[in-house]
């Protein structure tokens, strides 16, 4: 009995020294014992913004709203521009029905870019308004007289009779990233300096909504939620700098549902400063023909790669000539910015001034070259046209002026401006006829209507246009 009392006693003290033991390293060593040497241990609290990395827009959005500004425009008739665009644009291609009470009245937003009341807004906001009243974020309100319009961007500058005014500082549109956070400031539904935050869904998206072929669209696609009344308002970066000017939405009702787009800031500072230095655009050109590279189109031509625009052809004495760029070139990079699209290619040119000279790469049979290039002006290219006819069947084609272009909305096209004898006067063609398409193809180069009309045998499909608007095919044997 006594032998089995000494073994439980010497079993217990030996698990207490054991346990003591346990204790004692327990106190003198971390859980993680394997953590290395020299690492020290911090003690961090738990903050949800910083666990989810979320952006304060209170400082950006603090800037902006003192300097987007109320606008109603008044008009004597019912404005097609403003009916047709943001407000009711739907990807649908129907607008929306409106209900107006005259005289017509349009609800928008402006940004003042400057102490001295200049005011930055889109096109069919103001275009054709015979009175547009400014209100300012403190309820200050003033008449505002235009400055200058252009529908090629559906930007227009306004200038109000005050000095000293809040204005947002220029950001640079083209660093904005996609997944970037952004603001939207406007006044949707008249209700006053109001913003809705998104991100950067896409850039450079043509949404073929300005009507006219020669219009530049390279929109910044946003989530931020835009409705109507927000159209001409602000897009800033969460530094509260300004990055666009909202546009449009799509939409299948009108209202917001997912996508809102804004024109690009640095297209937006070229208008601005055109108006306010020169009263009108400088808009420059770079003379060439292209087509967008998609995969058909690169399977066709034999191309690995599908980046760039297409050089269909080059106008004589033009800039992209003078440069060397040639037939059948690839426009892939202008200065440091890509171009894979027509999007980007009109918007690396819109932000160009005539006399700028550029830096442009280009790939031709395999290899990349970088050219030099100045640009020239639109009116520089239209008087040279005068001189640059073709003549075929006894007619004389001239290539379209600018002024031409922007009156029928089109960007290709041949005028016959003189008519001789010959199969085409004797279809029925009259002068001032401007051919449009051949057999559906669209007539965009001297090569296009080379080989439509001289190079063709049989019967053929010609459309065009007449100078009065009025529409006509003619059906000739050649």
């Amino acid at each position: 009995m006594k032998r089995i009392a000494g073994i439980f006693l010497i079993a217990l003290l030996g698990g207490l020294v054991s346990l003591g033991l346990y204790k004692a390293f327990e106190k003198k060593q971390p859980y993680f014992s394997s953590r290395p040497e020299g690492i020290p241990v911090r003690q961090v609290s738990y903050n949800p913004s910083a666990a989810f990395n979320q952006p304060d827009f209170e400082a950006a959005a603090a800037i902006s709203v003192h300097a987007v500004v109320h606008i109603k425009s008044e008009f004597q008739k019912k404005s097609l521009v403003y009916d047709d665009f943001f407000e009711f644009f739907n990807f649908g291609g129907r607008p929306q029905p409106r209900e107006y009470v005259s005289p017509y009245s349009a609800m928008g937003s402006g940004v003042i870019v400057s102490p001295e009341g200049y005011i930055v807004t889109n096109n069919h906001v103001v275009q054709e308004a015979t009175n547009i009243l400014v209100t300012l974020n403190d309820k200050r309100e003033y008449k505002a007289t235009i400055v200058g319009t252009d529908p090629s961007t559906d930007l227009a500058v306004i200038k109000i009779d005050e000095k000293g005014l809040p204005f947002l500082t220029w950001g640079n549109s083209d660093e904005v990233k996609i997944g970037e956070w952004v603001l939207a400031v406007g006044n949707p539904f008249n209700l006053t300096s109001t913003v809705t935050a998104g991100i950067v869904s896409a850039k450079a998206r043509n949404i073929n909504i300005l009507g006219s072929q020669g219009a530049i669209e390279s929109f910044i696609q946003t989530d931020a939620a835009i409705n109507p009344g927000n159209s001409g308002g602000a897009l800033v970066n969460t530094r509260g700098e300004l990055i666009g000017i909202n546009a449009a939405i799509a939409s299948g009702t009108g209202y917001y549902t997912g996508y809102s787009f804004a024109i690009p800031v640095n297209i937006v500072r070229k208008v601005v400063d055109d108006f306010t230095k020169f009263g009108k655009i400088q808009r420059a050109y770079l003379g060439v023909y292209y087509s967008e590279i998609n995969d058909q189109f690169a399977k066709e031509k034999g191309f690995t790669d599908l980046r760039g625009v297409y050089v269909e052809d080059v106008v004589e004495n033009g800039p992209a000539a003078a440069a060397g760029i040639q037939k059948g070139d690839v426009i892939i990079r202008i200065e440091n910015n890509p171009v894979n699209g027509k999007a980007e290619l009109m918007e690396a040119i819109a932000q160009k001034s005539p006399g700028d000279k550029i830096s442009i790469a280009v790939m031709r049979e395999g290899k990349e070259y970088d050219l030099a290039l100045t640009m020239q002006s639109e009116e520089s290219q239209a008087a040279g046209v005068k001189e640059n006819k073709l003549l075929i069947h006894g007619a004389a084609f001239t290539p379209l002026t600018v002024n031409e272009k922007r009156k029928f909305q089109i960007d290709y096209g041949f005028k016959i401006t003189t008519l001789q004898n010959g199969k085409l006067k004797s279809a029925g063609i009259g002068e001032g006829f401007i051919v449009l398409s051949v057999d559906r193809k669209p007539m965009r180069t001297t090569t296009d209507l080379k080989e439509a009309l001289l190079n063709h045998q049989g019967g053929i499909l010609i459309e065009g246009i007449y100078p009065n608007g009025l529409r006509a095919y003619y059906g000739i044997g050649l």
